[in-house]
């Protein structure tokens, strides 16, 4: 990573972090009760426990395009975070992937259980709504309603969620490239277009220039997934803070079961070129986006 991105990068997770832990705390909002304490801490477990912020830092970046500062983006950067997170608890479930690590530490199910880290998960969805429909997120409700409509596709039948259950309906069955395409990007993609998506609406972006952004979002999120396919055969437990090898023992298909590692490389490369030719009319100003799409492609864990 250059000096300008990584310090961009490390800022930009800084300031997610510091959100998301006054969003966290044991502290009840108005219209609350309680907030219990155990599943809080659980929430937090899930939550800050090292993430990169890549989506949250899109989101910033994306908006940083039209003139929006970082502090007017974080807030609706932490939904985001939030709900990806919640996907991450559920997605390590026993009845899922079954995963005892998540960036080097136990899953929530094994740090608490099963039935708090369900419950986990569920908070941080509906959590992410509400900071979605916060007046203190985006002062104009036409915004807001926007991004809820957006991250509700996004996360939704057919986006994530769909993506997942496409994901379990396919262990053990052969898919062809096209079928592994769409569930790679509903499942992971998804959410990272969004995430440049809303970017381009906090900013105001015009029909084009939001249109070049989700396009933006949707080539570096199938490269991120590729990146994690090979990952998944290259790579170690230590370096990559969970389980690797796993998508062979279930029989999953991946690009990189059906091409092989050195065709999926030359993938990467061509999907880079396409993330830097929908940033061309943006020029310089997009340098910063354009840096996170080499860092998508070249990542380590």
């Amino acid at each position: 990573m250059n000096q300008i991105f990584s310090a961009r990068l490390s800022d930009t997770s800084d300031a997610i972090n510091s959100a998301l832990e006054h969003i966290l705390s044991d502290d009840a909002r108005s219209g609350e009760q309680v907030r219990p304490p155990r599943l809080m801490a659980a929430m937090r477990h899930g939550v800050l426990n090292g993430g990169k912020r890549l989506r949250p830092f899109l989101m910033v970046e994306c908006a940083a395009l039209f003139g929006v500062a970082r502090d007017e983006v974080v807030q609706a950067a932490c939904a985001l975070e939030c709900l990806h997170c919640y996907s991450l608890v559920h997605d390590d479930l026993p009845a899922m992937d079954d995963d005892d690590l998540r960036r080097g530490k136990p899953t929530v199910h094994r740090a608490y259980d099963e039935a708090t880290a369900i419950l986990a998960g569920d908070g941080l969805l509906t959590l992410a709504f509400d900071l979605v429909a916060d007046p203190t997120t985006v002062s104009s409700s036409a915004i807001r309603a926007e991004l809820a409509h957006l991250l509700a596709r996004a996360a939704g039948v057919g986006g994530m969620i769909g993506g997942q259950m496409l994901d379990l309906m396919a262990e053990g069955d052969a898919l062809d490239e096209s079928d592994i395409r769409i569930l790679q990007s509903m499942k992971t993609g998804a959410l990272i277009r969004y995430a440049c998506e809303a970017g381009a609406v906090l900013g105001g972006a015009s029909g084009q220039q939001r249109a070049d952004l989700v396009r933006f979002g949707e080539t570096i999120g199938l490269a991120f997934q590729l990146a994690d396919d090979l990952l998944d055969v290259t790579s170690s437990e230590e370096a990559m803070g969970k389980a690797v090898g796993k998508d062979a023992v279930r029989g999953k298909g991946t690009l990189v079961g059906i091409r092989g590692t050195g065709k999926v490389r030359e993938m990467l490369k061509s999907l880079l070129a396409e993330a830097e030719g929908s940033l061309t009319r943006f020029g310089e100003e997009a340098s910063v986006l354009r840096d996170a799409a080499h860092y998508v492609v070249a990542r380590n864990n």
